[in-house]
C-alpha cells in the first residue's frame, strides 16, 4: 500500500460506515442548495435597498433565535430522537425557502418579508444545529468522532464552491427565485438519507428524562471543564468579531471592487476552495491538539488583515484561499476538541452552548460589520477581524502558560480543592451527577436503541480529553 493510499484511508475512514455514508452525501446536496439561497438572499436584498446595513440585519435576524434558544435546543436534542428531530427541522426549512421562492417569482417579496422568513429560518435552526452535531457522535462513535467532524466541515465547505458558483450563474441567467426552489428540494436528500439510515447500527445515548434545573445544569459542566470552557470563550471572540465573512464578501464585491453576483460567487467559491483543503487536512488527524487551535486562530487574523490590503479583486480570490484554510482549521479543531471532552448525555447541550457562542453571536457581529461598512467601508470588518483573531490567540496563549506555570507549583484553586479530603466519594449515594459526569469524561458507547446508556467497566472509565485541563492538552 503506498502513502498516498493509506493516507487516503484515514482521511475518508468514517465513510465506511453506511449510517454515516448515506448523511454526508445527503449533506452535500443539502447545504450546496443552502449556500444557493444565502448567496441569492443576500444579493436580493441589495437589489431591493443598495445599503450594507440592511444585509447585516437579515444575517443578525437569521441567527438571533440561536442566541435565544440554542441552550433549550440543545435539552430537546439530549431528550428525544436525533433522527426524528432532524427531519422535522430538515422539512420546515424546506417550506421557508420554498415560500420566499414564491414570493420572489411572483414579484410580491419586500424587505419585511425576507426579514420575516430569516428570523423564522433562525428558529428551525436553533433545534436543527445542536440535534445534527450531537448525532455525528451517535453514526460513527467516538473513535472516529474527530475524523467525521473533518469530513463534515469538507462537505460544508465543498458546498460552499458548489451553492455560489451555481447561484451566480443561475441568477445571472435566470433570476433569483429559482435557486430558493433548489435549495427547497435540496432538503429532501438529506431527508431521504436519515429515513434510509439503520437505526440498530447507531451508537445510541439513552434519551436523558426530565428533570428542573438541566439546562442550568449543562452551563454548570461547561464552566466547570476547563478545556470546554477555554474553547468555546475563544470560539465566542473570534466568531463574533472574526467570521462575518457572509455579510463581508457580498459588501467587498459590491462596494470596494464594484462587482455584481458572478464576483461574489467566485470570491467565495475561493474561500470554500481553502476550507476544503483545510476540513482534509484536519480530518486526518487522528485528535485535536491545543497547538493546532491557536495556531490556526492566529493564522487566520494575519491572513484575513493580508486580505484587508489586497486593491483588485484576482488579489483577493487568491488571499480568501489560505483566509479559508485556515478558518476552517480553527472551527474543525475547536468542534472535536468540544465534543470529545463532553459527556455524552451532556452533549447536546455542550453543542448548544458551543452553537451559541458560534452562531448564535453571528447577530451582533452582523449588525456590527453591516455598520461598520456602511460607515468606513467593507475592508474595515476585514481589520476587525484580523485585529480580533491575533489577539484572542495570544491572550489564550498567555493564559495557557500561566495556568501551566501555577499548575506545576501547585498554586491554582484546582490544587487547593484536591488537597482537601473528599466530602463524597465518587458515584456514592446521594450524589445525583451521572457517573460520566463525576468522571469528568464520556462513557462507553454500545450499539442499538437504548443501549447505549453510557454503562462503563466499574464506572470508572475516563476519556482524556473529557479529564485534561485546558494547559494540559498535547502540543
Amino acid at each position: 500500500m503506498t502513502l498516498v493510499e493509506l493516507a487516503t484511508q484515514r482521511t475518508f475512514r468514517s465513510l465506511r460506515i453506511r449510517n454515516y455514508r448515506l448523511f454526508f452525501f445527503g449533506q452535500l446536496v443539502s447545504v450546496s442548495g443552502t449556500w444557493m439561497q444565502q448567496l441569492a438572499q443576500d444579493w436580493l436584498v441589495l437589489r431591493l435597498t443598495d445599503r450594507a446595513l440592511p444585509v447585516g440585519i437579515t444575517t443578525a435576524l437569521q441567527f438571533a433565535p440561536i442566541l435565544l434558544l440554542g441552550i433549550w435546543g440543545g435539552l430537546i436534542a439530549d431528550r428525544l430522537d436525533k433522527r426524528r428531530l432532524l427531519l422535522a427541522t430538515q422539512g420546515a426549512m424546506s417550506a421557508l425557502a420554498l415560500a420566499l421562492g414564491v414570493l420572489t417569482a411572483t414579484g410580491s417579496v419586500r424587505l419585511w418579508m425576507i426579514y420575516l422568513l430569516a428570523l423564522l429560518l433562525g428558529f428551525a435552526t436553533a433545534f436543527d444545529m445542536p440535534a445534527r452535531q450531537a448525532f455525528v457522535t451517535e453514526m460513527v462513535g467516538p473513535d472516529h468522532l474527530a475524523n467525521a467532524v473533518g469530513l463534515n466541515s469538507a462537505v460544508f465547505n465543498s458546498a460552499r464552491i458548489i451553492g455560489p458558483a451555481v447561484a451566480g450563474v443561475l441568477i445571472g441567467v435566470v433570476g433569483i427565485a429559482p435557486a430558493f426552489f433548489v435549495n427547497a428540494l435540496s432538503y429532501l436528500a438529506v431527508m431521504t438519507s436519515l429515513s434510509l439510515m439503520d437505526p440498530e447500527e447507531l451508537y445510541r445515548q439513552a434519551p436523558v428524562g426530565r428533570s428542573p434545573g438541566q439546562v442550568r445544569d449543562g452551563v454548570r459542566y461547561v464552566w466547570a471543564t476547563p478545556t470546554l470552557r477555554w474553547t468555546i470563550l475563544l470560539t465566542g471572540v473570534v466568531a463574533t468579531l472574526g467570521l462575518n465573512f457572509r455579510v463581508a464578501l457580498p459588501l467587498l464585491a459590491r462596494f470596494s471592487f464594484h462587482g455584481g453576483p458572478s464576483l461574489y460567487g467566485v470570491l467565495a467559491s475561493m474561500m470554500a476552495c481553502g476550507s476544503v483543503v483545510g476540513a482534509l487536512a484536519t480530518a486526518s488527524r487522528a485528535r485535536p491538539t491545543r497547538r493546532l487551535l491557536l495556531g490556526s486562530v492566529a493564522a487566520f487574523g494575519l491572513t484575513s488583515l493580508l486580505l484587508a490590503m489586497v486593491a483588485s479583486p484576482l488579489l483577493a480570490a487568491v488571499a480568501l484561499v489560505p483566509v479559508g484554510f485556515f478558518s476552517i482549521t480553527w472551527m474543525a479543531t475547536a468542534n472535536s476538541t468540544v465534543q470529545l471532552g463532553s459527556a455524552p448525555e451532556m452533549r447536546g447541550r455542550v453543542m448548544s452552548i458551543y452553537g451559541l457562542m458560534f452562531l448564535g453571536s453571528t447577530p451582533l457581529g452582523a449588525v456590527l460589520v453591516g455598520w461598520l461598512s456602511e460607515r468606513y467601508g467593507p475592508r474595515s470588518s476585514l481589520l476587525l477581524a484580523g485585529v480580533t483573531s491575533v489577539l484572542a490567540a495570544a491572550v489564550a496563549t498567555l493564559v495557557h502558560r500561566r495556568e501551566a506555570t501555577h499548575e506545576a507549583t501547585g498554586d491554582t484553586p484546582a490544587a487547593a480543592l484536591r488537597s482537601r479530603p473528599a466530602r463524597r466519594r465518587e458515584g456514592a449515594p446521594g450524589d445525583r451527577r451521572s457517573p460520566a459526569a463525576t468522571a469528568g469524561g464520556s462513557a462507553d458507547y454500545r450499539r442499538g436503541p437504548g443501549r447505549g446508556a453510557g454503562r462503563r467497566a466499574g464506572g470508572r472509565t475516563r476519556t482524556a480529553a473529557g479529564t485534561r485541563r485546558w494547559w494540559e492538552w498535547p502540543a
